[in-house]
């Protein structure tokens, strides 16, 4: 299986909307991890816009490391829709993005050309306002230090762009750390020698780490 070593995607969710010849389409953009959870967003959103003549979806979402794609036309010419904004997604590497675009029909219609520019452009729209973020392939691990260690500790994560995502403090600090996969075989290193005094380190898992760009 192909290995996926980087992404983008967006920081959050969005929306853009477009009027072509007096039809009006509304793009929906959101981050999502799982297809499930891609799935329920598209629900919530036919629900949220059941009077639209049209609700065309496209996703591409990332699971154990292979791209599940998804496209629909929702009762539009095949082809004018879904697959446009597919297109999209693949020939910016986006990922993990669900996209609703609803059409309200103003009484004139567009043409597959018509619609196809419409659909897209939409699309568009609302990539060009998201916060994107690129995602690259990393490891999650757990840190846990005594006190004295701690400042030592975050100006070693932030000279060696690691990031701590969260920091339990109890009898000891426990940090929850993400870094690329090259920096962890620094991070051992410094461990095992005693350059970096921890008490314990462990892997908890494989996972994309993002990077604002």
């Amino acid at each position: 299986m192909e290995k996926i070593d980087h992404f983008k995607t967006i920081g959050e969710e969005n929306q853009e909307e477009i009027i072509e010849k007096k039809s009006k389409f509304i793009a929906n953009i959101f981050p999502a991890e799982t297809v499930e959870q891609a799935e329920e967003i598209i629900k919530e959103t036919k629900k949220k816009y059941f009077d639209a003549r049209h609700n065309c979806v496209s996703y591409r979402i990332i699971q154990e490391n292979q791209i599940i794609e998804k496209s629909s036309d929702d009762g539009e010419p095949s082809g004018t829709a879904g697959a446009p904004m597919l297109n999209i997604l693949q020939k910016n590497n986006l990922a993990n993005i669900v996209v609703i675009v609803t059409r309200y029909f103003g009484g004139i219609l567009l043409g597959t050309g018509g619609l196809v520019r419409a659909y897209s452009d939409s699309l568009l729209k609302a990539i060009s306002t998201s916060k994107i973020v690129e995602k690259e392939l990393g490891e999650e691990l757990e840190a846990i230090l005594d006190y004295n260690n701690f400042e030592i500790f975050k100006y070693y994560c932030k000279n060696n762009n690691i990031k701590i995502v969260n920091i339990e403090y109890g009898e000891h600090v426990v940090c929850k750390i993400e870094l690329k996969e090259e920096k962890k075989v620094n991070l051992m290193r410094d461990y095992e020698t005693k350059k970096l005094n921890l008490k314990n380190i462990r892997i908890i898992s494989k996972k994309y780490i993002e990077k604002c760009i």
